[in-house]
Formats: C-alpha cells, structure tokens, sequence
C-alpha cells in the first residue's frame, strides 16, 4: 500500500485521504490501484456504509495526475507507463461512478484534472471558500479526460465548452452554481461535517444542515455570453464569435482560447459530440484518445514549457485551429488495435 494516500476505517465509515501535499495531492498509477482496492474491497463490505474523500493536508484537494511520467514515458518507452497509468485512472474514475454507496468528496482546495476525475463521480460533492476548480489540459497539449466527455456537456447550457476551452478557473460558488459542487461549506466546518458522518449520521443530512449560502457566482453574470459564444460547434465559429464581441471579458477568453493547444481544444469537442450511451462508453473513447494524445509532439511540447522549462511559451503543431484536420481526429478517435481498448475492473459494466 502507498503512502501515498491514508486509508482508513472509522466504524461504517472508510476514508481515504491523499497524501502528497508538495504536488497537491496529483495522483500516481500507485496513489490509483491503493485507493481502487480499498473501494473494490468496501463496496462489498456490509459494515461500510458511506466513504469520505478527501487530503491529509496542504492547500490541494487533487491538483491532477501524473503527467511527468506520462510525457517521460511518451519520449522513453513509447507511452506504455503511461498508457498503464491512464488504465489504472480511468478504472478508478469509473469505479467511483458505479460504487453503490455514498462517497462524498470535499473539493477543499485545489481540483484539477485527475481531481475532478474522482470527485466529479462522487454523489456528494462539496465545494468550499478555497476550491479552486480547472481542467487545463489544453495548457499542456493532453485533452479534458477523467471523464470530462461525460461531465461537462451535462453541465448547464456551454458551461463545459467554456471550462475546456479556456481552462477557467472556478471558486466553490461558481462550482455549487454549475452544478460542479452539490454542497457548499465554509472550511472550518468540515472537520465536524466529517466527524458527523464518521458518527452514523447520513451524510445528505450533514451536509444539507451544515451547508451556507454560497457568495455569488460570478461565472452566473456571464452566462449569457458563455451560451451566446461558446455554444457554437466548432472551435473556428467560437473564436470568430469571440472577436466580434468588443467586451473585456470575450477579450479575456479570446486570449485564453487562442493560446491553448487547438488541437486539444477540437478534440475536446468531438467529445461533446460523441454522445456515448454510458459512463463505460466515455472511458473507452478517453482511453483511445488518451493513449494517441500523450505521443503527439503538442503534449511533450505542452509539459516542457508548464512544468519543465515553465517558459508559458509553447510551439504547438499545428499552431492554428485551421491545421487540425478531420483526418487527425479521426486517427485520435479510432479504435486501438487487438485487445488494446480500456477495460473497467471485472463484474462492474
């Protein structure tokens, strides 16, 4: 068992805390198979009843994966570490969405990427004063994952075009707003939220009686310009849309959308396009994507001037919306070869 992350059991409660604070809780393949064997061995547990998530400590609730070693195995190995990776993550996020008690996931902190992927399957989600809510992984040339492609077309009008887009940052009120969070608490009050629940209480009661009224949404205020711009189908009409609007905030996003990886961005919407019939679907269209996105040159690129070079300044290939060809997402979208697909843990379709 990792270090990783705690696991614990507190009478009919288990909980599971992530426990690597000096990267904000980013989950490894190690961090991934730990927390699936606990949830595979207490969802058929009688004795558990809910589950708590959340972090040890530090200011991150799960700032994303492992994305170093994707892109040291996309340069060393040709992907197959990360390819591992991506299998362990995906079955863990699909696991979550079909475990058949409560979990409740307190997002108190940075939510990133692989953080999203594990709370956003949660039931109960509960946003506070330092969430801090993002898929940025057009910064990074990788695509929205962890099943993004299910979540955020489900979101309200173009709320998840927007947010894989422009890799906007959203506070707890934002995310109570979007329906990102199903809860919002102040985060001194979480200790005896959780303390309850540990307690026997069931956990929709606690966090209804404990929740507050959240400040306002600001993402609320532009919602009619997120529907009128991003609600568009293809990443060309969205930007021109952008440009004919004179506002500060459609400048904003314009320099947001632009400067991400367009290749990512077309990718992530033929996701809202695929309209997969269920959970399971999704992750076997991610993991294909997934495992063709991690050896492109604009993921490598992406990784070097974020993370390695931290220079912001990235070259992508094609560096414009027009070079992304049907053709290349038709080769990111297809099936792996032989038995090479996305497979979820036996016994859960």
């Amino acid at each position: 068992m990792t270090q990783e992350v705690h696991i614990h059991r507190h009478g009919k409660v288990g909980h599971i805390s992530l426990a690597r604070p000096k990267v904000l809780h980013a989950l490894t393949q190690g961090m991934c198979e730990a927390i699936s064997e606990a949830l595979l061995e207490w969802r058929d547990d009688t004795e558990i009843e809910a589950v708590i998530l959340d972090h040890a400590e530090g200011r991150g609730f799960c700032a994303g994966g492992d994305v170093q070693l994707v892109r040291g195995s996309a340069l060393e190995d040709g992907g197959a570490a990360g390819r591992a990776f991506f299998h362990a993550e995906y079955r863990l996020n699909h696991l979550i969405f079909t475990f058949p008690k409560p979990i409740i996931a307190f997002m108190d902190g940075v939510t990133m990427g692989g953080g999203v992927g594990i709370s956003q399957p949660c039931g109960f989600r509960v946003a506070t004063e330092n969430t801090m809510f993002a898929m940025p992984e057009g910064s990074i040339g990788l695509f929205p994952d962890v099943g993004a492609g299910w979540y955020l077309p489900r979101l309200p009008g173009a709320v998840g075009k927007f947010l894989a887009l422009t890799a906007a940052r959203l506070d707890g009120a934002e995310c109570l707003w979007a329906g990102l969070a199903t809860h919002y608490i102040p985060a001194d009050h979480l200790a005896k939220a959780k303390a309850r629940i540990i307690a026997g209480d069931a956990p929709g009661t606690v966090l209804d009686d404990m929740s507050a009224e959240a400040p306002d949404a600001r993402l609320a205020g532009n919602a009619e310009a997120v529907d009128r711009i991003f609600g568009h189908s293809t990443l060309e009409a969205i930007i021109a849309a952008l440009k004919a609007d004179d506002s500060e905030w459609a400048a904003k996003e314009l320099k947001a959308v632009t400067t991400k990886c367009p290749a990512t961005s077309k990718v992530a919407l033929r996701q809202f396009a695929a309209d997969q019939p269920d959970f399971a679907a999704n992750m076997v269209m991610e993991y294909r994507i997934a495992s063709r996105m991690m050896l492109r040159y604009d993921f490598t690129e992406g990784v070097r001037a974020v993370l390695v070079d931290k220079d912001g300044a990235p070259k992508w290939d094609p560096a414009e919306p027009e070079g992304v060809t049907d053709a290349m997402l038709d080769e990111i979208f297809t099936p792996l070869p032989g038995e090479q697909d996305w497979t979820p843990f036996p016994g859960l379709a």
